[in-house]
């Protein structure tokens, strides 16, 4: 007969009251924000909120709040204009110490969030979101390669016992310059033969060489650094959590970022514009006070400065091992300092380059050199100028106890967080060349705030219409029908949230998939609950017998659409992996609502009549 147990109604009930919960955030509008970050050399605390406040009131801009919120601080504003005045007011009031992005700020109630519910992302095209245009710096790209072709030949010369006094970058190409003009053919032969990527021009003395790259030796490398940024770019948004961005090249230089429904455009900008790596390097022979007093530099070293003492160090212009070269960073404290540390393990190659250092130079000295490339933004007469500031400095200079080579740790960093970024840029790649934010904005939807209503309208108005539908075709058994599509679509918005999938317009077309599904499936049992009345079965039986004959089908039906979803999202990419994420997320409810849900409703309103007359349906 018709039954269903209690423990499936407890189920229904805490699925229901589960659901509510995840899907309430969704409700509730974001505010217009302006996100203040601080950058190594800049901290949020109490003092620079007075600053902000004192500047927003000066500037006569109205706000909701100024608060610090964990490391950021968050100026809430009421419409996009005020957001728009009041992050040129905060930019040109603290400079290149802070990174100020413009963002879109939860309202979410804290206990809300306590348990993990958020609000659905909303892609491009229905919410907006944050939109980069990063130009390659072609040249740094070029400097890069020629740095590498300057140790190759130093190495090529010393292998093959020619003296050389000078192999340095110069005027656009190498210069090398022998110590004797007799081996100039021979060093002009074997550079040829070893680098055919370069073009090799005699000097006017004799006893020197200029070496240039090639033009299609230039044109690889623009072309691989753009596809190398490209990668390393989609790894370090996937490292921030941003679901489904967009990162395409985008004519011969360019790269276009999109990241739809992102919550932190400050750590993005930071993430994405930012160049920090490592470098080992080897003490140099030299007095470093006397070379940082006279500007006099021995020809194999480098000036370097330690951070806070800046105390001057003298590093060979040699590399040991970079920040490109490793297979891991993990950030942590240091048991024996106390202080933060970053874990590195080098790839083979630079492990093996590290063990015969340390194998050859136990009791010497070793710097590790951190560089870092922070863009900004300048106002010069009335002009946007976009340019980076640099910095290198030496942030461990420590004697080598030991010998150790592929995993080793790197101390000397001033905070957990910065360690932590550094960890998180170094494990996501390094980039090829340095890369300039040219262009960002805010964007809204790409329909159109009217579109978008109409959507709206359309959606509420059709589903309300199918309801309707439902009560006047199926009288009870429409209610039941109605409150399992309602679930349903409660459900869905629960599991989209809770596991932050992007809304997109394909995604919301996989919903309306999902619901036409859901009406089928409902439609299967009233039609079969109806041909069995007609063949004259009891009531009470015919309710039961309909459930159980129906869903048969009804799981058959919806594990073929369910492969196919898998199918589309384990191949697709973009809008295809929306459309899935969607359909995938339907077709589970919609397959529990239809048969369970519903028949529990059924059971409620006939259930315990034990000589139940007619149905209405």
């Amino acid at each position: 007969m018709l039954e269903f147990a209690r423990w499936k109604y407890v189920l229904a009930a805490l699925i229901f009251v589960i659901g509510a919960l995840y899907s309430l955030p969704n409700i509730y509008t974001q505010d217009t924000a302006v996100q203040v970050t601080a950058n190594r050399t800049g901290s949020v605390d109490t003092a620079l909120r007075e600053r902000v406040v004192g500047a927003l009131d000066a500037a006569a801009i109205a706000y909701k709040s100024v608060e610090i919120e964990g490391e950021t601080l968050l100026v809430r504003l009421a419409d996009p204009n005020a957001q728009i005045h009041a992050s040129d007011v905060v930019r040109d009031l603290l400079g290149s110490d802070y990174v100020v992005a413009l963002n879109l700020a939860s309202t979410v109630p804290a206990w809300l969030e306590t348990i993990g519910a958020k609000p659905m992302l909303l892609g491009l095209d229905l919410q907006g979101g944050v939109h980069f245009l990063m130009e390659v710096d072609e040249a740094a790209a070029i400097e890069k390669r020629e740095l590498g072709y300057v140790n190759d030949i130093q190495g090529l010369l010393r292998e093959n016992k020619i003296a050389y006094t000078m192999v340095e970058r110069a005027n656009g190409g190498i210069a090398v310059r022998l110590r004797d003009a007799a081996d100039r053919n021979a060093a002009a032969a074997l550079i040829g033969r070893e680098i055919p990527a370069v073009d090799i021009v005699d000097s006017a003395d004799g006893s020197s060489l200029a070496v240039t790259l090639k033009q299609t030796e230039i044109r690889t490398i623009l072309d691989n650094a753009l596809e190398q940024n490209i990668t390393t770019l989609r790894n370090r948004i996937n490292a921030i959590g941003v679901a489904e961005p967009i990162v395409q090249r985008q004519g011969a230089s360019r790269i276009v970022v999109q990241l739809p429904g992102v919550q932190d455009t400050a750590q993005a900008i930071k993430v994405l514009g930012a160049t920090a790596t490592l470098e080992y390097r080897a003490q140099a022979d030299g007095n470093a006070e006397e070379a940082a007093r006279t500007g006099r530099v021995p020809p194999d070293a480098r000036l370097y400065y330690e951070r806070g003492t800046r105390r001057p160090i003298l590093l060979s212009k040699r590399i040991i091992a970079s920040g490109d070269q490793l297979d891991d960073a993990r950030s942590g404290m240091d048991q024996q300092g106390g202080g933060p540390k970053v874990d590195i393990k080098l790839n083979p190659a630079a492990g093996k380059r590290m063990l015969d250092f340390t194998t050859d130079n136990v009791g010497r000295f070793m710097g590790v050199v951190y560089i870092e490339r922070i863009p900004e933004t300048k106002i010069v007469d009335g002009k946007e100028v976009r340019t980076a500031r640099v910095t290198e400095e030496v942030i461990s200079y420590a004697r080598v106890n030991g010998v150790f080579g592929r995993s080793f740790q790197t101390t000397g960093l001033g905070t957990a967080r910065e360690a932590s970024e550094l960890a998180l840029l170094l494990r996501s790649g390094s980039l090829a060349a340095p890369v300039d934010i040219v262009e960002q904005r805010v964007i809204g939807p790409s329909l159109g705030a009217e579109n978008i209503e109409r959507g709206w309208k359309a959606v509420t108005y059709s589903f309300v219409f199918v309801l309707i539908f439902f009560v006047a075709y199926y009288r009870v058994f429409g209610i039941v029908t109605n409150v399992a599509l309602l679930l349903n679509m409660l459900l869905v918005v629960a599991l989209m949230s809770l596991f932050g999938a992007t809304l997109t317009l394909p995604g919301l077309a996989g919903i309306a998939l999902t619901v036409g599904l859901s009406v089928d499936a409902n439609v299967l049992i009233n039609e079969r609950i109806r041909e069995e009345l007609r063949a004259g079965t009891s009531p009470l039986q015919a309710i039961a017998n309909g459930y159980d004959k129906a869903a048969g089908t009804i799981w058959d039906a919806n594990v073929t659409a369910l492969i196919a979803g898998v199918a589309l999202f384990a191949f697709g990419t973009g809008p295809v992996k929306g459309f899935a994420v969607s359909l995938i997320a339907g077709i589970i409810t919609s397959m529990y609502t239809a048969v369970s849900v519903s028949r529990g409703v059924a059971t409620l309103i006939y259930g315990r009549r034990r000589k139940l007359a007619r149905v209405s349906i």
